[in-house]
């Protein structure tokens, strides 16, 4: 099982990073697995022993930090020499390295598990294998992915709360013992399909301050939560704790401290029926950078340390988080093309910009414009005006930015190629299979 780790004890400030001498995709090969060592052929009925990650005899300090959301001197030189047909997705590897070191490095009391379904390439699932990430999955599919680039299931959390029997059970058959639940039957599924497993109770959070928020659908009350908990022991699982997600790009840091401050408050109650919980899941709702600077990691990490020796005082606690935009975001970069400009009056001063990518084809989180990207032109530093940006598909809900006030240069021109800022995660992962007969946005991990 995992080992708890006494909040607040830092990490020395140059503290050593694993990393692999030779990168593998095999299992068995696997770096900072569980200290079991059984990697992706783990036994199902086998306990799981505490996290340790390995010692390499190769170890590098936290890189600096690079800067946040612009286009790194490698992807430039990749769309010069390569000039890719767009659109395209370039991501950095190296930007993630250093964003998954720099949120390490803020919390080094917890146990990152990387949300698989920001960007599941295999370049980058691998290198953060390396680093000693887990990973957070919500699928059998993303399950296999995982154990095919040598993952095994003991660095897996099935954070999904909506789960068929048999896809429980199938996790369970590749070693995967950390389920989330937020109902009494997902917990009843997890009892038969995954008996004995460790189990987390997520709670329904608001998400004041998040630009894609996620209330509404997943967790339950407090008082649910409580009670669920206590069902988890009674069904023959091992309930760990609590769980929660404040939002993705979440600006509000407070929400940390009010979620753990609800999550100690139902540790109590449970904990009043004979029960120890030892798990916090801080979720993610890290950000990237686009339209707006945000706070650096280094802040959330103080937010959360601080509201658990807040609310947890001298408790040894198990902290997971569950980073996805902020590890990958900002290390990806779309190359687009202008496909037509045109005007819907010849007196309208709002020209319509129609780009070779949509919200089909990877940018979906423009739903009622709710991730306002930063583009680049070639031909900026010259006077601009007011525009609409739509997609290129038949469909008049493709229009990404209409209402926000998004201004391009006047002489930008049919075949211009813009570069969309900050786009590594959610747009693969997002894109269509053939809407329209367009395909599949393509990505270039380098």
């Amino acid at each position: 099982m995992l080992a708890p780790r006494r909040v607040g004890a830092r990490n020395p400030v140059n503290r050593e990073v694993i990393v692999s001498e030779a990168p593998s995709t095999s299992a068995g090969t696997v770096r900072g697995e569980y200290q079991s060592g059984r990697g992706a052929s783990a036994k199902p009925d086998t306990k799981v022993d505490s996290f340790r990650p390995r010692r390499m005899r190769q170890v590098a300090p936290v890189m600096p930090a690079l800067p946040q959301g612009e286009v790194s001197a490698k992807i430039q030189r990749f769309l010069a020499e390569r000039r890719p047909k767009t659109p395209c997705v370039i991501v950095d590897v190296d930007i993630v390295e250093g964003n998954y070191r720099a949120l390490t490095a803020a919390m080094p009391q917890g146990r990152a598990y990387y949300a698989v379904k920001a960007n599941p390439a295999r370049e980058i699932l691998a290198r953060l294998r390396d680093l000693g990430s887990c990973f957070d999955v919500a699928s059998p599919g993303e399950i296999e992915l995982c154990l095919s680039v040598g993952i095994g299931g003991d660095r897996i959390s099935y954070g999904n709360t909506i789960k068929k029997e048999r896809d429980i059970a199938f996790a369970r058959s590749r070693g995967v013992r950390l389920f989330a639940a937020d109902s009494l039957s997902e917990l009843q599924k997890i009892a038969r399909a995954a008996p004995g497993s460790d189990v987390f109770v997520r709670l329904l959070w608001q998400c004041g301050g998040a630009e894609w928020p996620l209330s509404r659908k997943f967790g339950c009350s407090p008082k649910m939560a409580a009670d669920l908990l206590v069902q988890a022991r009674d069904l023959g699982l091992n309930p760990r704790g609590i769980s929660f997600h404040v939002g993705s790009q979440q600006t509000d840091l407070t929400q940390y401290d009010q979620a753990i401050a609800e999550a100690a408050r139902v540790f109590a109650i449970v904990e009043a029926q004979g029960i120890t919980l030892d798990l916090v899941n801080v979720g993610g709702g890290f950000p990237a950078r686009y339209r707006t600077d945000v706070a650096p990691i280094i802040a959330y990490g103080q937010v959360v340390e601080t509201a658990l020796a807040r609310h947890f005082p001298g408790r040894a606690m198990t902290l997971i988080m569950e980073p996805g935009r902020s590890m990958v975001g900002d290390a990806g970069v779309i190359a687009a093309e202008v496909v037509l400009i045109s005007r819907k009056d010849d007196d309208d001063p709002v020209r319509w910009v129609y780009l070779d990518i949509g919200k089909f084809s990877g940018l979906a989180e423009t739903m009622d414009e709710a991730i306002k990207y930063r583009l680049r032109t070639p031909r900026d530093g010259r006077a601009v005006g007011p525009v609409v940006l739509a997609g290129p598909t038949c469909d008049s809900a493709d229009i990404l930015y209409e209402t926000f006030n998004y201004e391009l240069p006047l002489d930008l021109a049919e075949g211009d190629q813009i570069l969309i800022l900050s786009t590594g995660a959610y747009t693969t992962t997002y894109s269509s299979v053939a809407f329209n007969g367009f395909r599949p946005l393509k990505d270039y991990c380098i």
